[in-house]
């Protein structure tokens, strides 16, 4: 069966600028929707990217800018400058693993629950109070904020494992077979090689 593998972190902003956007795809396509959180920094570093803070003060300027229109263009609200970030994204990544592996609840309201506390809530969401919260409120478990956090563990570092071995540099990253497409606005190209609309 075709599958939607959907590299991805919880602290990044065009994660949250995403949305919901990756599992309409996916059950437009009547295809499994596959959520692989990796850590960003370990992820560039094997890749050759660089983390925000090492980057050119020119391109940490057009990012905001970006982030901006963006924002604006599909309507997601957007503190550019969150009172959490970055903060660490483990804690997160093992809940969304966890979760998948467990089942019962919704998982895209799980990651745009997760992005939305960083990114509109001014939330911590290495927090295990607000890591519950937002479980809870996608349907699953809120105890999987500690009793998943071994098999997270385990995972995560897999998913990186993964994702470098896909060709995967960036998040979001979507991979289909060999089709990838990298950055919330190629969700476009991806809903066409599924041959639906997006």
């Amino acid at each position: 069966m075709t599958r939607i593998d959907y590299y991805l972190s919880p602290v990044s902003p065009w994660t949250h600028m995403a949305g919901l956007r990756p599992a309409r795809i996916a059950a437009a396509a009547g295809v499994d929707l596959h959520y692989k959180p990796v850590d960003p920094a370990a992820l560039f570093q094997r890749t050759g990217g660089l983390m925000l803070a090492d980057r050119h003060d020119s391109r940490k300027a057009y990012r905001l800018q970006e982030l901006a229109r963006w924002a604006q263009r599909l309507d997601i609200p957007l503190n550019l400058q969150p009172a959490f970030f970055p903060t660490n994204p483990a804690p997160a990544s093992y809940a969304i693993i966890a979760a998948q592996q467990k089942g019962g609840g919704d998982m895209a309201a799980l990651v745009t629950g997760l992005t939305r506390a960083c990114w509109e809530e001014d939330r911590n969401i290495a927090e295990d109070d607000v890591i519950r919260e937002c479980l809870v409120a996608a349907g699953f478990d809120g105890g999987l904020a500690f009793s998943g956090m071994l098999q997270g563990a385990e995972i995560y570092p897999r998913n990186l494992e993964d994702a470098v071995a896909e060709g995967v540099f960036g998040v979001p990253f979507f991979k289909v077979g060999e089709a990838a497409f990298w950055g919330q606005d190629r969700l476009d190209f991806l809903a066409e090689h599924l041959g639906v609309t997006a």
